[in-house]
């Protein structure tokens, strides 16, 4: 079995295994207690906090840990909303976590405004322009597209942003973006970064955010006042190391050159089929969308899974019809019907991914002639 969700969650590390073995086990001490070997895990969480600066190419700032991307979103939103009259802007190509949140805040009466992507799947930067106004106070983006790969210019966005919205703080959802693409936050221009350890073979259940500047982002969670008194409770040790050991042993370069030569190796299979479309321009090589002319998407997925593992989009709302970013993208229902994601790591060598891919063409074709 080859296995092609890797958008969808990766498989733990050896590195990271035993890392966190060694803390769930023989140093699980409570950081907040004040004995010694209780102090050294606070200190090895500071520890992991600068190294995680250190790998998003921040200079200042701070990392609370959290549960992952969706908590990790949610906090960097809700704990940025104000009294009074703001807008709140979001990207049409959100993840689930994001767009279901911006509805929310809609229905509970906070000014919302989209910014609109194009028919390649970038957020449309003239239609940013439109909707930024001096109250604006939050701007949403991702910066790797979890459905499509596609990366956005989250540079340009900032730049527009200060200009039109100098109040607004600038959150990036960068759990597909990070350890797989080369990035830093500082000349990014951004205020706050979601990650999610078990995109880059760390443990679920753990993540980060990075802020800029804590004093700007509310508490949602009242307690024991950990993590800045921002997001209480007892910190996952076990996981956070781990999350930190996994993150560690990726070469962002060397992978990213690897990774780019499988998506190539795995596209060339299907040169001149021309019932499939490859989605989107400016991808990350990690992640291939495709739509399939004719199948149903899902009965692709269960026609391969017993050879190919592969995905529908949203691991997190794969099981919902529809799919709004392809939407926002402007594709068609019936098109969106036979959208599956090809999603890559670098443990995966050429052959894999070219054997894949021609399991992955001969299914099609054979469903293909029986559905026709």
């Amino acid at each position: 079995m080859i296995y092609l969700d890797n958008a969808a969650t990766t498989q733990m590390s050896k590195k990271a295994l035993e890392v966190y073995s060694e803390y769930a086990t023989s140093r699980f001490f409570n950081p907040s207690a004040t004995y010694i070997s209780a102090v050294e895990m606070s200190q090895k969480l500071d520890e992991a906090r600068e190294k995680l600066k250190k790998m998003l190419g921040a200079k200042k700032g701070d990392i609370i840990f959290t549960s992952g991307a969706t908590e990790s979103n949610n906090l960097a939103v809700r704990g940025s909303l104000r009294e009074g009259k703001w807008d709140y802007v979001f990207s049409q190509g959100e993840h689930a976590s994001i767009h279901n949140l911006a509805i929310e805040l809609e229905r509970e009466g906070k000014c919302v405004s989209t910014i609109r992507l194009t028919k390649t799947g970038e957020i449309d930067y003239e239609n940013l322009e439109h909707v930024l106004t001096p109250k604006t106070r939050l701007v949403s983006c991702m910066l790797v597209n979890n459905v499509t790969g596609v990366v956005n210019d989250i540079a340009k966005l900032s730049k527009i942003v200060r200009k039109h919205s100098p109040n607004a703080v600038i959150h990036v959802d960068g759990v597909q973006a990070f350890r797989k693409i080369d990035f830093s936050v500082d000349k990014l221009g951004i205020d706050l970064l979601s990650i999610s350890a078990h995109k880059f073979h760390g443990p679920k259940g753990v993540g980060a955010l990075y802020v800029r500047n804590k004093a700007s982002l509310k508490n949602l969670v009242y307690g024991g006042g950990q993590e800045y008194g921002i997001r209480s409770g007892t910190e996952n040790v076990a996981g956070i190391m781990a999350m930190v050991a996994a993150a560690e042993e990726i070469n962002v370069k060397e992978y990213y050159k690897k990774v780019t030569e499988l998506k190539k190796a795995f596209l060339q299979q299907f040169e001149g089929c021309d019932k499939v479309t490859i989605v989107g321009e400016n991808t990350s090589p990690y992640i291939c969308l495709m739509l399939f002319k004719g199948v149903n998407g899902e009965t692709l997925v269960r026609a391969l899974e017993n050879q190919v593992i592969v995905g529908r989009g949203s691991a997190c709302s794969s099981k919902k019809s529809g799919n709004h970013v392809l939407e926002a993208m402007g594709q068609s229902l019936q098109a969106i019907k036979g959208a599956v994601r090809v999603s890559f790591d670098a443990s995966l060598s050429e052959k894999d991914v070219t054997t894949a891919a021609n399991i992955i063409k001969q299914t099609y074709l054979d469903l293909w002639e029986k559905l026709k």
